[in-house]
């Protein structure tokens, strides 16, 4: 982690700006075409969750903005972001978890389906030191519902910097469309960065390898 110096930064203006906004997040919803992704997974007998969020941290360790986080009011930069995701039980309610990303996929999904199995042998909604962790990103995923905008509940008094990004029903009626949230401080990024993940997530959905 390491701390940037605002006075010299480049969003400087626009941090201290939308920092004083009582509702500084900005939401973007969009979707993309995981055809080739979904069919590279299920060829491969991958569940498909743990290969898109996969494919999601290694978008979102490739874009600085994505690492930026608010800590103590200054503006740090991690080094690596992991994934914060809810995951479902089979009686419907939900749970926090956490996952250390790594840029090897069984590594990863060996740590992701321990979490799932401890998720899924557990009451509660675990939310505890790891699940607080700001170095993540919060997931939600929301496979039985194809939607069209999303919000968060949200603790105004509590100093909130972490993105979050919400994954609906694909649609499989042509092409496998997916349909994506995904809600930021404005300070921290704007709607050209969020651009940037969309087209580099889907490019590496598709590209048929792990």
């Amino acid at each position: 982690m390491k701390i940037i110096e605002i006075e010299n930064w480049k969003r400087a203006e626009h941090f201290k700006f939308f920092s004083k906004f009582d509702e500084p997040f900005f939401g973007i919803n969009s979707e993309i075409d995981c055809t080739a992704g979904y069919e590279f997974s299920k060829k491969n007998g991958l569940s498909f969750f743990a290969y898109y969020l996969f494919k999601s941290l290694v978008a979102v360790n490739e874009i600085e903005e994505f690492r930026y986080r608010i800590v103590n009011q200054n503006v740090v930069i991690y080094d690596k972001i992991h994934s914060s995701s809810t995951i479902g039980r089979a009686d419907g309610s939900f749970a926090f978890s956490f996952v250390e990303y790594d840029p090897n996929f069984e590594i990863f999904n060996k740590s992701l389906q321990r979490e799932i199995r401890n998720v899924k042998n557990s009451t509660g909604l675990r939310f505890n030191d790891k699940a607080k962790r700001l170095d993540s990103i919060h997931y939600s995923s929301l496979p039985w519902i194809k939607f069209t905008g999303v919000t968060h509940a949200r603790d105004f008094k509590f100093p909130d910097s972490v993105p979050k990004i919400t994954f609906g029903k694909v649609d499989k009626s042509k092409k496998m469309m997916m349909p994506i949230s995904i809600v930021a401080h404005h300070g921290l990024m704007d709607a050209f960065h969020v651009g940037q993940y969309l087209e580099l997530f889907e490019s590496l959905l598709n590209e048929n390898k792990i």
